[in-house]
């Protein structure tokens, strides 16, 4: 199964992102934009990839002993940037980003104790996608009005494991969907 290690904003903050997200769909070119669902939006702490059934059980475990260690802390939805120039454009976060990274590399190290290869080691960089392009796009005017942008900031207290369920009917525009694997809370049991 497809999997990644995320932190789920929680409703109210998708609720005010998502008003952004309407404004900037009424921009021009917009609709030459890949948007990404809002039960979609996530911060990714580590992508694993296809993950053989046998080990996704040490793969929690692992996951669930990163949880205990980190303790809750605050997060918010604020401002945005852009990869590979304008082929994905995100919102991105504030709050206690060090201990963000700090969960986002003990998801990383789980995996390569459990035996998942995972590539070269890069630095986290807090970011929920919120759409994509298969082209460089000037995404500028995006970027402004996400510039101003601050969500509410809410603590997080758990880690998740998605699954993610690719798109299989060849419908344009239809997005993955997510489902929650299993949840650890943060700081639990310490």
């Amino acid at each position: 199964m497809r999997l990644f290690a995320a932190v789920l904003p929680p409703e109210d903050v998708t609720a005010e992102l998502a008003s952004t997200v309407a404004e900037l769909k009424t921009l021009p070119g917009a609709d030459g934009l890949r948007w990404t669902g809002r039960p979609g939006w996530h911060f990714t702490l580590a992508f694993y990839g296809e993950v053989d059934d046998g080990v996704v059980a040490e793969l929690s475990d692992r996951l669930e002993r990163a949880a205990r260690r980190t303790g809750p802390f605050g997060l918010a939805v604020r401002g945005g940037g852009q990869f590979g120039h304008g082929r994905a454009l995100w919102a991105g976060a504030e709050g206690d980003l060090a201990t963000l990274r700090l969960l986002a590399d003990r998801c990383e190290a789980a995996a390569r104790k459990a035996g998942l290869e995972m590539g070269d080691h890069r630095r986290y960089r807090a970011h929920l996608t919120l759409a994509r392009s298969r082209e460089a796009v000037d995404v500028r005017p995006y970027l402004d009005r996400l510039g101003d942008f601050a969500g509410r900031a809410w603590t997080v207290e758990e880690l998740v494991l998605v699954r993610s369920n690719l798109p299989r009917s060849g419908v344009p525009g239809e997005q993955p969907r997510y489902e929650a694997v299993a949840r650890w809370g943060l700081g639990a049991g310490g």
